[in-house]
């Protein structure tokens, strides 16, 4: 969990879920003396079993082991049994693929990346040890499935992914140097979701959790605190870590709203509810355990989504908002996301990215391209763009793309298929779906990444996807500001706002300066407080404390929550206060339709 200098500001960049009645243990001497005493308890011999999620640095796991439990044997499942590299390669090939962006998503399960003889001995080696055995690496329960202490050393996707900027190789490879991008397809597409579906087995009969994001400072919870914790986000608003990126478009406007290092050149990125890429912190007194949001979604799909949503899209969170700074910024790059049946045939995701530009803020000249012009030849704009691909002539996007003015408050509309992006200063909220890595880039408007490479553009894929009909009128029509007024009542007034008929996530708006009644309905919903200082969650029959959010924080209630009210709180009385809220359409347990049904 990194920080950075703040300004003033109230967003709350470090949000946590208490867990009372439970406690955290700070520093190897304390983590690893309970975890052994623990051990010892059970058997004179005892077996534990720490299965290290991709990315947790095993040598300083090993060094700790062995400084803390000097009695205890330690024994390396990946340099025992795992498969070399070339074999590992080899398998994932397919799926890899020699594209430097996207693979096809890979159906492996952890069990065939081992040797299954030498998995065998090493079993029967552990079970006729003479002295107390640690096994620790991904898929340390293989070889020891009856350990008499299970550990779980998870790692959430942000922390892995900035260790992997510093060199970090894949798992079990040596590409530490390697393009970033590369080796992000190879944990996003096979490694990820094999270590995933792993993890998800042991979450039932783990005794500890370990937490080593915190590099020199690892914090061990009990199982018991860390299902109580997952219990516990269920069935309240939460809010999950939201992290900050640089871009070669990136902005200004975070840097202020949200407390971020001033001196940083930029930040283009928030992912504020990403939940397979951010963390979620779970309280412990004065300690704070940081865990992979996703194991929520894991662990009580049905309370979080609602097992409509859930019948659905399986234990995925469908829906993603994220911020896009370009205010004092470059436009982003031109591009158009894939159509449900190609990204189904290409990449075996089962759903793609609808998405939608909520507008925060704007200055005075900013605008959205959005949709090609009206009779355009579409040969003509796509050879235009293999010309800019190879540098000899900049991509004339005012002659093909439509360009609307963009305001404060603006919602427009971009089903998968539509070309599309933010221009420069603008402050995006974008509402989407989330398969947020399937983006076909079109034209970057002649850029470098900041590792000073050509950002990939893909072309070829665009070319299959665009939808050409997506012209001028249809753009003007039906996909710039939609807003339909739905209900009002004493100090509210409810819209519905997007999205558009083909993309499957419902758009509310809600303005008010009194109390609103709101109801989940029984799926997921995911709000934003785009307008006024801070507001206040709560619920009509005291099912949860309290919950303040702070302008342009994003914020979850799970499906379990039900009834549930957005209030202004003192700081914003007087003022009049809007959040956005999104849910998946046909989910809800009784029709939408105004204040206290849909809400």
């Amino acid at each position: 969990m990194t920080t950075s200098t703040p300004t003033n500001s109230n967003f709350d960049r470090f949000p946590r879920v208490d867990v009372p009645g439970h406690s955290c243990l700070v520093g190897g001497e304390q983590v690893f003396d309970r975890i052994g005493q623990s051990a010892l308890s059970r058997n004179e011999t005892p077996l534990v079993a720490i299965d290290c999620y991709p990315g947790v640095d095993l040598d300083a796991l090993k060094r700790d082991i062995a400084g803390q439990l000097p009695q205890f044997d330690i024994v390396d499942i990946e340099q025992e049994a795992a498969l070399e590299e070339p074999a590992l390669t080899a398998m994932m090939q397919r799926w890899l693929t020699d594209d430097r962006v996207f693979g096809v998503l890979a159906p492996f399960h952890l069990s065939e990346f081992y040797d299954s003889e030498r998995l065998e001995r090493l079993r029967a080696q552990l079970a006729a040890r003479k002295r107390p055995t640690v096994v620790v690496g991904l898929g340390a329960t293989l070889a020891a499935p009856e350990a008499d202490v299970t550990v779980l050393a998870d790692m959430p996707r942000w922390e892995l992914q900035q260790r992997m900027r510093k060199g970090l190789p894949n798992w079990r490879c040596s590409n530490g140097s390697e393009d970033i991008l590369r080796k992000y397809k190879r944990g996003f597409f096979v490694e990820w979701r094999v270590a995933d579906r792993h993890k998800q087995t042991l979450f039932d009969r783990i005794d500890f959790l370990l937490d080593t994001t915190d590099a020199g400072r690892v914090k061990l919870i009990t199982g018991d605190a860390f299902r109580a914790g997952l219990k516990t986000a269920s069935q309240r608003p939460i809010r999950l870590l939201p992290f900050f990126d640089p871009g070669v478009w990136g902005g200004q406007w975070m840097k202020a709203t949200c407390g971020l290092d001033p001196s940083a050149k930029n930040y283009a990125w928030c992912f504020d509810c990403v939940p397979e890429e951010n963390s979620l912190l779970l309280g412990f007194g004065d300690e704070t355990i940081e865990i992979p949001s996703i194991d929520l979604v894991f662990r009580h799909p049905v309370e979080l989504l609602g097992d409509r949503t859930h019948a659905r899209f399986g234990a995925e969170f469908p829906i993603r908002f994220d911020l896009l700074d370009t205010m004092g910024g470059g436009n982003l790059s031109l591009q158009v996301h894939p159509l449900t049946s190609y990204i189904q045939n290409n990449f075996g995701m089962h759903y793609t990215q609808d998405e939608s530009y909520y507008i925060l803020d704007a200055s005075p000249d900013s605008s959205v391209y959005l949709g090609v012009k009206e009779g355009i030849e579409p040969r003509e704009m796509i050879e235009a763009l293999r010309v800019a691909e190879t540098g000899a002539e900049a991509f004339p996007a005012e002659k093909y793309v439509n360009q609307f003015p963009a305001k404060k408050h603006d919602h427009f509309l971009i089903p998968a298929g539509t070309v599309h992006c933010s221009g420069a200063g603008t402050m995006v909220l974008e509402i989407s779906a989330t398969p947020y890595i399937f983006t076909f880039k079109l034209w970057d408007w002649g850029r470098l990444g900041l590792d000073g490479l050509p950002r990939p553009v893909h072309i070829d894929h665009g070319a299959a996807v665009i939808q050409w009909q997506r012209d001028t009128i249809f753009a003007r029509d039906q996909l710039v500001d939609r807003v339909e007024k739905i209900a009002s009542g004493d100090g509210w007034e409810e819209e519905r706002t997007g999205l558009h008929h083909l993309e499957f996530i419902e758009v509310r708006r809600h303005w008010f300066t009194k109390p609103v009644m709101h109801d989940t309905h029984g799926t997921v919903n995911v709000l934003n407080l785009v307008e006024g200082t801070e507001a206040e969650i709560s619920s009509p029959n005291n099912a949860f404390a309290p919950y303040v959010v702070h302008y342009a924080e994003t914020f979850i209630v799970p499906a379990a929550v039900g009834a549930y009210v957005i209030s202004p709180t003192p700081r914003s009385q007087g003022s009049r206060l809007a959040t956005v809220k999104a849910f998946v359409r046909g989910t809800e347990i009784e029709p939408p339709g105004g204040v206290g049904r849909a809400g």
